[in-house]
Formats: C-alpha cells, sequence, structure tokens
C-alpha cells in the first residue's frame, strides 16, 4: 500500500466535521450522512439491471448508436424527469467504425502465407477503413529499402506523384512515415489501388505490427497496417494478395442526457459525469453502468430528499466515449468561455464496482503520479481523501490519464476529480493483501467483454464508492467556497489525448 498524505483544506476538514460530528473549523460544513444512507446498493442495482434489460432486449449491447443505448437514455430521462430535473438530450454526430469480422491478408503466389492478425510480426486494420474482398498483385510505392537511420524518413504515399506509373487495381505497399496513414491512403485510392498496406518503417523500434488509424469514415477500400518484414515480402514484385476487411465506417448520431437541478447558483455549477455507453461486445454493466447508475440514484435521492443546492447541480450522462471520449468532448467544444467559467468542478465516476477492485482516487495535485489537474482539483481530490479516511477505508492515487471523461475538461482548465475501481491493470500482491481479491488477475476480468453483465461486480465496492459519490456531489453542491481559488495546481493539466482506438477497443 502506498503511504496516502492527506492535503487538508479548509472545506475538506470541514465536510469531514459535518459528516462524523467533529467540530468544524471552517465557515462552511455539509451533512451528507443522510444522503449517503438514502443512496443504497440496491437502488443503484436496480438502474444497473434496466440497463441490462436494455441490452437483453437489443442484441446485448449498449454501443452508443445500438437500440440498447437509446433504451438507456430513455430510462435515465424518464428518471430524471421525474425527480423534478430540467432535462436535456444532446445530440451529435460521431465517427462509428467496428469489424464485423477478423480481417485476412494472404500471399497467395508465389509463397502461400497467412499473416497473423494482431500479431506483433502480422497485421492489424486501420480503424476506418473500407470494406473489401480484394485479390490482386501488391505493387510498393516510393519505398525506402534498407529505411533511413533516423524514424520518418519514408514519404511512401504521401504525394500524389508518388503513384505516377501505378497499376489501377493492384493493391499498395506504402511505407510509414512523414504524414499520415490517412493521406497515404487517399492518395492510393485516387491511383486506383484496390486495397493499401501501410507497413512499418523499419528503423530499430519500428518494425513490429502497429495499430493505426485513419482519423475517420471516408476510405472505399480495404486498409491494413503491418510489420516491416511483411511489407518487403509483398512489394517484392510479382506477388498476388487476397485482403478481406469486413467492417461498418460510418458517421453515426448519439446523444449526451444533461439534467440540471432547478435551484443552485448556475455561476458555480457542478458537473457530476458519467458515460453511459458500452462496448460493442458487451452490455457494459460496469464500465460504465456502475457509474451511471450511481449518478443516477445520488440524484433521485437528492431530490427524494428535498435538498436545494446552493451551487447548481448538472448531472451528465456522455455518449461515445467508448469510440474516445466523444460525447463530453461535444459537450465541452459547445461551451462558451462564460459556460467554461460558471462550471465549478467536474466529478467523473468511470468504473466504480470491479470484481477485483482496488479504490482508486484521481491525484489532483500531482503529487502521486506525473500529471495534476488544473488548479481547484486539490481540494476535489482532498474531499474524497479526507472521506475515506474518516470510514477507515485505503485507497491509491490514479493519474490523469486521459482515458475517461473528465479529459475535455481539463483541457479547458475545469477542476476535476473522480473514483475508479480499475480495469484491465493487474492487481498486485501488495493490492490484495490490503483489498482482497486476486493478485495477478484483472481488475475487471470482463473489460470491454461480452460477460461485463450484471453479475460483474463488487457489490462492496459498489456501495462504499456509491457513498463516497453521494458524499462528494453533495459536498461540492452546497460549499459556497470557490473550488478552483483555493488550492494552487500545476497547470491547465492539459491532456495529450494520443489513446489509439481499434472501434471502440482501446489499444494505449
Amino acid at each position: 500500500m502506498i503511504n496516502v498524505q492527506l492535503r487538508r483544506t479548509p472545506l475538506a476538514i470541514a465536510v469531514v466535521a459535518a459528516a462524523t460530528g467533529l467540530p468544524a473549523h471552517a465557515a462552511t460544513s455539509v451533512e451528507t450522512y443522510t444522503l449517503r444512507e438514502a443512496v443504497t446498493v440496491e437502488g443503484v442495482r436496480s438502474h444497473q439491471a434496466a440497463f441490462q434489460a436494455a441490452a437483453d432486449a437489443n442484441g446485448g449491447t449498449r454501443e452508443a448508436s445500438s437500440p440498447g443505448y437509446q433504451a438507456s437514455v430513455d430510462y435515465v430521462v424518464e428518471q430524471m424527469t421525474a425527480a423534478g430535473y430540467d432535462v436535456t438530450i444532446q445530440d451529435f454526430d460521431y465517427p462509428f467504425f467496428e469489424e464485423n469480422t477478423a480481417a485476412t491478408l494472404e500471399q497467395i503466389a508465389p509463397t502461400p502465407t497467412v499473416y497473423e492478425y494482431f500479431g506483433l510480426t502480422g497485421f492489424a486494420t486501420m480503424t476506418y477503413s473500407g470494406s473489401g474482398n480484394v485479390t490482386a498483385f501488391a505493387e510498393g510505392v516510393d519505398l525506402a529499402l534498407p529505411p533511413g537511420p533516423d524514424a520518418n524518413t519514408s514519404t511512401s504515399g504521401c504525394e500524389a506523384s508518388d503513384f505516377i506509373g501505378f497499376t489501377p487495381g493492384n493493391i499498395a505497399v506504402v511505407q510509414r512515415g512523414s504524414c499520415s496513414f490517412a493521406q497515404k491512403a487517399q492518395n492510393a485510392e485516387g491511383a486506383g489501388a484496390s486495397g493499401v498496406i501501410i507497413f512499418n518503417e523499419g528503423q530499430p523500434g519500428r518494425t513490429d505490427n502497429f495499430l493505426g488509424t485513419l482519423g475517420g469514415p471516408g476510405l472505399t477500400v480495404p486498409a491494413v497496417g503491418a510489420a516491416f518484414d511483411v511489407g518487403v515480402e509483398l512489394a517484392a514484385g510479382g506477388v498476388q494478395v487476397n485482403l478481406i476487411v469486413d467492417a461498418s465506417s460510418e458517421i453515426r448520431t448519439t446523444s449526451n442526457v444533461i439534467a440540471n437541478s432547478p435551484a443552485g447558483r448556475d455561476d458555480r455549477v457542478v458537473v457530476v459525469g458519467a458515460h453511459l455507453d458500452s462496448v460493442a461486445e458487451g452490455p457494459g454493466i460496469q464500465d460504465n453502468g456502475s457509474g451511471s447508475a450511481a449518478i443516477l440514484e445520488t440524484a433521485i435521492q437528492m431530490a427524494e430528499q428535498q435538498i436545494t443546492p446552493r451551487n447548481q447541480v448538472r448531472f451528465a450522462w456522455w455518449g461515445a466515449e467508448e469510440a474516445g471520449l466523444l460525447g463530453a468532448q461535444y459537450y465541452v467544444d459547445q461551451l462558451t468561455p462564460r459556460d467554461i467559467k460558471d462550471i465549478a468542478l467536474n466529478l467523473n465516476f468511470d468504473m466504480i464496482g470491479s470484481p477485483n477492485f482496488v479504490r482508486f482516487v484521481y491525484d489532483g495535485d500531482g503529487s502521486d503520479t506525473p500529471l495534476a489537474g488544473p488548479n481547484g482539483s486539490k481540494t476535489i481530490e482532498s474531499v474524497f481523501l479526507e472521506y475515506f479516511e474518516e470510514m477507515s477505508l485505503p485507497v491509491e492515487p490514479t493519474a490523469f490519464d486521459g482515458r475517461s471523461d473528465y479529459g475535455p475538461f481539463i483541457g479547458v482548465g475545469i477542476p476535476a476529480g473522480g473514483l475508479f475501481t480499475g480495469a484491465e491493470g493487474i492487481k498486485t500482491p501488495d493490492e490484495a493483501s490490503l483489498y482482497g481479491g486476486t493478485a495477478g488477475d484483472q481488475y475487471d476480468p470482463c473489460y470491454h467483454l461480452a460477460c461485463d453483465t450484471f453479475d460483474n461486480i463488487s457489490l462492496q465496492a459498489l456501495d462504499e464508492m456509491s457513498d463516497a459519490v453521494a458524499h462528494s456531489v453533495l459536498t461540492f453542491a452546497m460549499t459556497t467556497s470557490a473550488v478552483n481559488g483555493t488550492d494552487k495546481g500545476k497547470g491547465l493539466g492539459k491532456i495529450k489525448n494520443d489513446m489509439e482506438y481499434v472501434g471502440s477497443r482501446l489499444v494505449k
């Protein structure tokens, strides 16, 4: 276990004082016990059951453009409207990509060879590839063989003139380097190529198969990336290839659900977010039916108790998170400078019931991880740390690594914080001794799989984290402090979002 160093602020001390009955040492105090008692694990589970039913009735998924997602949206809208919130559905378009079947790359002649799909020495489909079943001769385009000593020395396929003399109908074999994969693929398609193979450049560290993206839909021919040796073989001349990609690549529409409390200062808004969509492979009842259900139950119970917040609370269920945080990014992109200033903070709850859980708190001040959040994020972290200390529950820091919906908020300087119980990471022996569970296994063994169902949950984690959700939401709903004026952050905490996706599959 790491030694959690608590960063005490007046706001955090007052919160703990009110929650535990100790004397308060600041003007603001918030009693959260009653709300925490009302937000039961049974209530949270009832919403997860509704999300599971939505998936079951619609092909087992709640992917952002699916009927299962729309049913989830309808459920949240119905619940929040009945509770008295001002509900808005925010529609937006997003690029969708999904492989329907595994791709094939095979040398037919002169040396029959089947290349390994997703293998380090094989190939992988480019995200937003077109579809097709093509058998044709492979043709190298402006290759640098052997490659130069440094990366990005190849300009293969970067200019339309590289394809002068190219035989229409052949499969273009181009080398990674200098320009985008999309530019290379579009130039190849423009020259009449029936398919595109972009192979790694060949310098040390740039020889394996890689996962690339074309940036968005538009290409109509199949396109894959490949290891350096594969590209060299196929570009040797006289090589006949069969390339098959069966994928959906198109622009689709989805939506965010935004629900405002009818009362509270609209110049100090607390945005409480969780993504509502799943990956295409499964129903996503832990990722992120857990966070979505917890903030929904918190909102409902605040209304049931007729809590009038000092600060407006904006509950948000984001769409297309699994495609790259697109719902939260769209929301933030629509904000004016005045809107941004009026948002006091963002609380993010993404996966809070992992079966092999660890209690992670986002490291707002960057004291334990490489990146700090914007000014005020330290205060948010402190509220969680003080709360868990009073509950005698150990926690670990987790970094603002850009993998959830706080990312767009941090990017514009809005303080952020939240909770997480683990995804594909592996539980250590020290963590297992502290939290229970199994060392050497993933925190969530069903992460991004069909088995992420209603049964894929730790009720202990869900119960404890839901209480912490309720505590933090009410704390910031009622505080009179300006969160981003109470500590010194380490800059805006902007994150370079270089996450790589194949469809909804995060690969980096």
